[in-house]
């Protein structure tokens, strides 16, 4: 505020005026940078890592190969379902026992088709990319669908015979395609797995290897714009590089590598409840990170989580992400370093802004009887005015009503103030 002042000095008491002027409401809240996207890539199976292509810091394009696992499990289970499809019967041939037989013969493949598929589904689930993860999950399931006709058809065609109106050509027939197709969807789902042993970039984007280290400021969906969560975080003892190396073992679900997708940096903010209905979307804000002292750099508020979080100190937050822009060093303007995924951050969120407003100090408010108050002087003598306020910054508040610009008012010592006294310059 540019008031005129004087000093009481017995008490404490100064006195300034009410201005015009424009008053910024900040709300600040902690914060770390976020990556676009990151995508830890583990094991499917317990193998040996026989090629890996890549190096921390190397940029990699989606779908590029970055690692080959070996595993003689699954490589046997191949080999296994091609051997059983290479004996598959393509027709001819009736089962002994009469429909008895044909009933055990498809009891038998439909327990065998159950194992192949869940076979087929544990191997899916220990693949970190989503895409592929999902690609494989469909085919399982299209191939159960198909499996389960084939194997109702083959059903019915044995109920026929047994009523009498089926011949046992037609059985025998229905029996040996669903023989045959439980053979060939057993392959193809093995030849998946194996296939999923090359290890491709899900995102584009820089590699660590390894997973995400452990003991930090969060878990890895804490270091996404998206809230994603990744696979596995990586553990390991103090002083050993837990990265695998090539030829390294390498067991079920093991973190080999990440890739992190830092082309469009962010910021996750904690909001306190009672500050989150004031943040909007287009939100303009300013973030000083705990590793680039003296840089400032500006953000925008892209959206606000619905659900809370618990933060730090127990009470209820609410996540708002930010899109996280160049930063400069106040003295020079200087381009401050670019920033890392999962680095601290102090965030000041430019909330609301009041412009040709009167305004006075924060200081000049006191509560009085449950109600904002400002001292005013009239007539020689102090007096309390009831204020309703608008728009409140760290240092100076808008006025809507109770004071207007230019009026003599208290902004030190109102605490010392007694109505009616009168007010020494």
């Amino acid at each position: 505020m540019t008031a005129a002042s004087c000093d009481d000095e017995p008490t404490g008491i100064r006195l300034g005026t009410a201005t015009v002027g424009t008053v910024d409401e900040i709300v600040e809240a902690p914060g770390t940078v976020t990556a676009r996207t990151a995508a830890t890539l583990t094991a499917p199976a317990t193998g040996t890592v026989t090629d890996l292509l890549v190096e921390s810091g190397d940029q990699v394009a989606k779908g590029e190969v970055l690692a080959v696992i070996e595993s003689p499990e699954l490589e046997r289970r191949r080999d296994s379902a091609q051997a059983a499809l290479d004996q598959a019967p393509s027709g001819g041939g009736l089962p002994t026992g009469g429909t008895a037989g044909f009933t055990a013969v498809r009891e038998r493949t439909d327990r065998q088709a159950t194992e192949a598929f869940q076979q087929a589904r544990e191997a899916a689930d220990k693949i970190a990319d989503p895409e592929l993860k999902k690609t494989l999950r469909h085919q399982i399931d299209a191939a159960k669908e198909q499996y389960a006709s084939a194997s109702a058809a083959a059903a019915a065609a044995v109920r026929s015979v047994q009523q009498g109106v089926a011949s046992l050509g037609r059985a025998m027939s229905a029996l040996s395609a669903a023989q045959r197709l439980q053979a060939e969807q057993a392959y193809q789902l093995a030849d998946a797995a194996v296939d999923a042993l090359t290890l491709r970039a899900p995102v584009a984007g820089v590699v660590q290897l390894g997973g995400t280290a452990s003991g930090g400021g969060g878990s890895l969906s804490d270091l996404l714009q998206n809230g994603t969560p990744g696979q596995m975080p990586q553990t390991g003892v103090a002083g050993v590089d837990t990265a695998v190396p090539e030829g390294g073992y390498v067991a079920a679900g093991t973190p080999v590598l990440t890739v992190v997708d830092v082309t469009h940096l962010g910021l996750a903010a904690e909001v306190d409840e009672t500050d989150v209905l004031l943040v909007k979307p287009g939100v303009e804000a300013e973030a000083e990170l705990d590793a680039a002292p003296g840089a400032a750099y500006p953000a925008t508020v892209r959206a606000a989580d619905l659900l809370p979080t618990t933060s730090a100190r127990g009470g209820i937050s609410y996540r708002v992400r930010l899109d996280l822009g160049e930063g400069t060093y106040a003295d020079g303007g200087d381009v401050a370093p670019v920033p890392r995924p999962g680095m601290s951050a102090v965030i000041r969120l430019k909330v609301r802004q009041a412009t040709d407003a009167v305004t006075v100090p924060a200081s000049a408010v006191v509560s009085a009887d449950g109600k904002d108050t400002v001292w005013i002087v009239r007539d020689g003598r102090y007096q309390a005015a009831q204020v309703r306020l608008g728009v409140q910054g760290e240092e100076t508040v808008q006025v809507l009503s109770g004071v207007t610009a230019g009026q003599e008012i208290v902004v030190a010592g109102a605490d010392q103030v007694e109505a009616g006294a009168e007010a020494l310059r």
